[in-house]
């Protein structure tokens, strides 16, 4: 499969010229799973996608599902005002996100990759409430098309929920070559998703798993990256999890096992409480002005830029 364009809020653009990508963000986001830390305030938001952009960022991925209180248009307006470059996400999150009664039930393997391949191909709706409903527009009036596919697992199971995402995913995969991200509970299951995704016509190399920092396992993350799978480090400002001097330690023990062409970089910030904007901290800046100065330091520029700028650019292209 050939590289293609990168597909972000604003159109598709060449993949060499991207930039550093932030590969894990979310500019709005409703879950019951979070009550309180809603992102639903589109000037705030953009407001914190201003503060990404000025800590050295070029492009971020807006990884939030169908059902979770997207807002496509929005997303469109923050990236026109402050230049950073967005691609959106369409998929199905983990079960546990979606309340009894959602729209997000219900649906089987084919009218889940139906909806997907639309909101790739053709555009997604301005309402994530009304997914058949009319389609997003961006500022210049063309429709607002996402450029990554997401689904994700529980700690070490995938519920029928959650495997008939991933088979919807791989079949809207098959048909606009979008990438797919898959949500890990600590890094739990990783072999079998990309076992399951594999049995469905998707190579490896077009998957990220995010949240793989979350085991700080090496070996385990040499393994998967000589399938060719993405690990998403992304678990940065949570050291009741992980401290950041976990993660410095885990990322040069990936690169020395060979896994530097596999890394991409993100926060996963993804609360109001946790946004600036939004009146709390430590924000999307976070990542650029105090984490990557520290990683530099360990690593040297080369090694960190890969993981920036080249790897990202590779995973986010689509297939022909």
């Amino acid at each position: 499969m050939s590289a293609g364009p990168v597909r972000t809020v604003l159109g598709d653009v060449d993949p060499a010229t991207l930039g550093r990508v932030d590969y894990h963000e979310h500019l709005f986001q409703v879950s019951p799973l979070l009550p309180g830390d809603e992102l639903d305030y589109e000037a705030a938001s953009g407001e914190e996608a201003a503060l990404l952009k000025a800590s050295g960022f070029e492009a971020m991925v807006d990884a939030t599902p169908f059902g979770l209180g997207r807002d496509p248009a929005a997303v469109a307006r923050i990236s026109a005002a402050t230049g950073l470059r967005v691609v959106a996400t369409t998929g199905r999150h983990r079960e546990a996100h979606y309340p009894a009664g959602h729209p997000a039930h219900g649906m089987d393997e084919d009218a889940l990759a139906a909806l997907f391949t639309r909101e790739v191909a053709e555009g997604m709706p301005a309402r994530d409430d009304d997914p058949s409903g009319p389609r997003a527009q961006g500022p210049s009036g063309a429709p607002v098309r996402a450029g990554m596919l997401k689904g994700g697992a529980d700690y070490w199971r995938i519920s029928p929920f959650e495997r008939t995402t991933l088979i919807a995913l791989a079949a809207a995969h098959r048909a606009t070559g979008a990438p797919i991200m898959v949500h890990l509970e600590f890094c739990t299951a990783a072999h079998e998703v990309l076992d399951l995704l594999a049995a469905e016509g998707v190579a490896s190399d077009r998957v990220v798993l995010a949240h793989a920092d979350r085991d700080p396992d090496p070996g385990l993350h040499a393994s998967l990256a000589e399938r060719g799978a993405y690990l998403g480090y992304d678990g940065f400002a949570r050291p009741r999890t992980r401290s950041d001097a976990e993660l410095l330690a885990l990322t040069e023990a990936a690169v020395a096992q060979g896994a530097g062409d596999r890394i991409v970089l993100g926060g996963d910030v993804a609360r109001r409480t946790r946004y600036i904007a939004y009146g709390g901290m430590p924000g999307l800046a976070y990542l650029g002005e105090r984490y990557l100065p520290r990683l530099r330091a360990l690593l040297g520029d080369e090694a960190v830029e890969r993981m920036l700028v080249a790897n990202p650019a590779r995973l986010l292209a689509l297939g022909d």
